[in-house]
């Protein structure tokens, strides 16, 4: 479990990025922190590794102040996985993967094992283990990126917008691995998105932001859809202009579910009973 008590982190220029967070993120859950660019949800999942320290507040991981932690330390046993994979682009796949687990005094063959085991994980043919980064399309190269955040077998892993360098179908493909490694493994994944699809797909727990990091709700996405908790919320998910809504559509191919923008979210079974959707 982490928790935010009351914490603040304003920069020398006297910009406030997170003013009064508090906020408790459950263990071996999905967490996503939403909104828009500037609102403060980079610097709270930064916070969580000491990457940025904050001006006041504290962070606690299972009730221990992580302020007491050596930063190196703690984030070797916290896995980070950022939107541009950050590869090393002088290693190989393998050793990129095998990085941490290295540097926390595995031997290089047992490091190497792991990697090789945790490319099939994600998805990766270990053909590739001994080509190097620019060799790799950019779904690849993510892929690896989210193997090495893993490599440590971290209990906390850090997600910041890793999928948002990438094309549509990689995206999505992306995340479906996300969901079914997270079904496979039980982390507590903090994830950083602008995009509300995105978090309402991948989130147990979906925190949205306003300026400041500012909690305009937090809930699961079906509480969230069910009962915005104000104007700003409803415009954020869309629920404002009925773009939530959804209606059959009959085609000549069959009926159709559109959403309230008319884009196609899915189709009827040709199996229902009655005329009722199965």
């Amino acid at each position: 479990m982490i928790e935010f008590t009351r914490v603040t982190k304003e920069f020398p220029d006297g910009t406030r990025a997170v003013d009064d967070f508090s906020l408790v993120i459950p263990s071996r859950k999905t967490t996503v922190f939403v909104g828009s660019s500037g609102c403060g949800k980079t610097t709270l999942l930064r916070m969580i590794n000491r990457m940025v320290e904050p001006t006041s507040g504290t962070i606690a991981i299972d009730d221990d102040d992580i302020a007491g932690k050596q930063p190196v330390a703690l984030r070797r046993g916290i896995g980070y996985v950022m939107q541009n994979s950050g590869l090393l682009p002088h290693f190989t796949v393998a050793d990129n993967i095998a990085t941490v687990p290295v540097l926390q005094g595995q031997n290089r063959k047992q490091a190497r094992t792991r990697a090789l085991e945790l490319m099939g994980t994600v998805g990766l043919d270990t053909a590739m283990a001994d080509r190097y980064p620019s060799q790799l399309s950019g779904g690849q190269q993510q892929r690896v990126g989210v193997a090495r955040g893993l490599a440590a077998d971290p209990n906390i892993l850090l997600m910041d917008e890793p999928f948002g360098a990438v094309d549509p179908i990689v995206r999505t493909e992306l995340q479906q691995e996300l969901i079914r490694l997270q079904d496979e493994i039980g982390k507590t994944i903090v994830f950083v998105t602008h995009d509300i699809d995105e978090a309402f797909l991948l989130g147990d727990q979906v925190v949205i932001l306003e300026k400041g990091a500012k909690i305009a709700q937090v809930g699961s996405p079906d509480e969230i859809l069910e009962n915005p908790a104000d104007d700003f919320v409803a415009s954020f998910i869309g629920a404002d202009k009925g773009k939530r809504a959804l209606r059959l559509k009959q085609t000549p191919h069959g009926t159709v579910v559109v959403d309230g923008e008319g884009r196609t979210q899915g189709a009827l079974l040709t199996d229902a009973v009655d005329g009722a959707a199965p």
